[in-house]
């Protein structure tokens, strides 16, 4: 079984300063890659009818930039830039492989047949976490004793461990992460003795469950569970500190801090909804050892233009994710199936 633990770290304005330059440095070698790739792909895609009949000449066709092409030259750009000597190798590896990852769901479609979009460009700010792939290792740059995590180029870092780590799992990956209140850590436990198939001999209740936008869920047992609208609720927040942030000079340091009472209010409100859906989860996993969800068809709902506000802002994709996440750790079934009677939403 794999579970996460997300606490609050608590750096001084030294340690701020360098994980912020490390993001940034990040970002840019994010940017230089993905640009080499996208070079190298218009370079081997030429339709053909695009050539002269006579002669067209043909360049050089450097290797292609894969992972492995890209990971073997972070030698080299450590000695043209010597401020990426600083950031852990892992750590730019895991920037490459997350680049890498996206850039294969982009060109390769899934077992559906669907693709992904093409991979951005990151601007400023954009890129807020670094992954260490390592803790509490002999050879890992990330100790952490319960509570402090111990980096070697950043020093102590105190943790506000509000929940120990369970007994018998162990961190195997530490991600930081730059949100719009602090700077957070995320640790990665894995316990190999969990089994991760449920028997399903001991099921003695069960319950289907249809979402809506009227009720946000109502059970086959006609129980049902209103819809918070926690977006619609900070509309008007939001809109009068986003006509606030307009007045601003953009990039002054007014206009930073307008920019950051709107992200945290955004915060807020994602915080609002991922606790009513964990709050409502383990509601109904307390109560049954079966559940049966509808497998919506959520992008495809959200086209339309009047219902699409509303459809995001109960995020039942989000839901079913956490219901199914609770579930495992409860050892309950969740079952995800196309209902014939239930084509549009309530």
């Amino acid at each position: 079984m794999i579970l996460s633990h997300c606490y609050k770290i608590k750096p001084n304005q030294e340690q701020i300063t360098k994980i912020d330059n490390w993001l940034e440095l990040l970002r840019r070698h994010w940017n230089y890659a993905l640009g080499q790739r996208l070079y190298w792909l218009n370079r081997t895609r030429c339709q053909i009818d695009r050539c002269s009949i006579i002669s067209c000449p043909i360049g050089e066709i450097s290797c292609r930039p894969d992972y492995y092409f890209q990971q073997s030259a972070l030698k080299e750009t450590k000695q043209l830039f010597p401020d990426y000597k600083e950031i852990y190798s892992e750590v730019q590896q895991i920037n490459l492989q997350k680049l890498d990852k996206a850039w294969k769901r982009w060109l390769v479609p899934d077992k559906t047949g669907k693709r992904f979009g093409r991979p951005r460009f990151k601007k400023s700010g954009k890129l807020r976490s670094l992954c260490f792939s390592r803790v509490n290792h002999s050879k890992a740059a990330v100790k952490f004793d319960g509570k402090q995590i111990i980096i070697s180029r950043l020093g102590i870092i105190p943790v506000i461990v509000h929940r120990p780590i369970p007994n018998g799992f162990t961190i195997k990956t530490a991600t930081i992460t730059k949100k719009a209140d602090g700077y957070y850590v995320s640790f990665s436990l894995e316990d190999k003795s969990v089994p991760s198939v449920i028997p399903t001999d001991n099921i003695k209740t069960a319950v289907g469950v249809d979402v809506g936008l009227k009720e946000f869920l109502t059970t086959n047992t006609s129980e049902t569970v209103s819809v918070p609208n926690f977006y619609r609720k900070a509309q008007s927040n939001l809109a009068r500190k986003q006509s606030k942030a307009a007045r601003k000079e953009i990039g002054s340091n007014n206009w930073q801090k307008a920019q950051n009472k709107i992200a945290r209010l955004h915060q807020h409100i994602a915080r609002q909804r991922e606790d009513f859906h964990y709050k409502t989860a383990h509601k109904l996993v307390k109560e049954y050892d079966l559940i049966a969800v509808e497998d919506l068809n959520i992008k495809g709902l959200a086209r339309n233009t009047k219902l699409s506000k509303s459809i995001y802002d109960v995020a039942w994709g989000a839901f079913i994710e956490k219901l199914s996440a609770v579930a495992v750790k409860r050892g309950v079934h969740v079952s995800r199936g196309e209902w014939p009677f239930a084509r549009t939403p309530s």
